[in-house]
């Protein structure tokens, strides 16, 4: 039913664990496909993704463009993408089968609770404020996941072919379709933890606001590196 959609670039840190998630899902039939698309890495993602099965495949960096280069191979009708470093709590299974059996599914998108394998307490309060964002402006970000049947992804255009803000492009092409699944997407903390939690917090929504008010992602890439 499902082809999952990774993209990557020198992700052998936390692919392993991604991996790992899916094997429930895999072994009962309901993810089918995994297709690795990555961004031209320089470490064992390559040997990981084959080790696990993977379908792998080269495309030039930039994550936009990577997610689309996916969706255009995958050959499920419903398609999961994921960041490499997100892995999904045991059970999502249930919550996927739940949604894609409803009358709705092709017709709207779901993503998953955003958490962080950080117990601090600063961790906690960027946990609140996302699930804030997404209750008021219903707008996850791609370490949220996506589930999307192939349907509605053709129809609003797929993703954007852009270096940064890919996941904001398609969450405001969905607008309301989006819809909360039961499951928590864990993310790994490392960048903020490097940054500081604040820094890297205050730097992610002034790119958003610059993407906001017209801001190239090209552009807005550089400055995010």
């Amino acid at each position: 039913m499902i082809s999952v959609i990774i993209p990557t670039l020198n992700a052998q840190a936390h692919l392993p664990r991604c991996f790992a998630a899916l094997v429930p899902a895999v072994i009962d039939g309901l993810i089918r496909e995994v297709i690795v698309v990555d961004g031209g890495s320089a470490d064992l993602t390559e040997k990981i993704a084959d080790e696990a099965g993977a379908h792998f495949i080269v495309t030039s960096p930039g994550r936009g463009g990577q997610l689309a280069a996916g969706a255009a191979i995958a050959r499920q009708p419903f398609m999961l993408f994921l960041h490499a470093d997100c892995v999904l709590e045991p059970g999502y299974e249930h919550a996927v089968t739940q949604f894609i059996s409803t009358a709705f599914a092709q017709e709207q998108a779901g993503y998953f609770k955003f958490a962080l394998d950080d117990l601090s307490a600063t961790a906690k309060r960027l946990e609140w404020m996302v699930a804030l964002r997404c209750g008021l402006f219903n707008l996850p970000y791609g370490d949220q996941g996506l589930l999307i049947s192939r349907r509605l992804y053709t129809e609003i255009g797929g993703y954007p072919e852009i270096p940064l803000m890919e996941d904001v492009a398609i969450a405001r092409k969905l607008g309301r379709r989006l819809v909360p699944l039961r499951g928590i997407a864990t993310t790994s903390a490392i960048r903020f933890v490097a940054n500081g939690y604040w820094r890297q917090s205050w730097r992610n929504l002034f790119l958003l606001l610059l993407y906001f008010a017209g801001a190239s992602p090209h552009r807005l890439a550089r400055l995010y590196r």
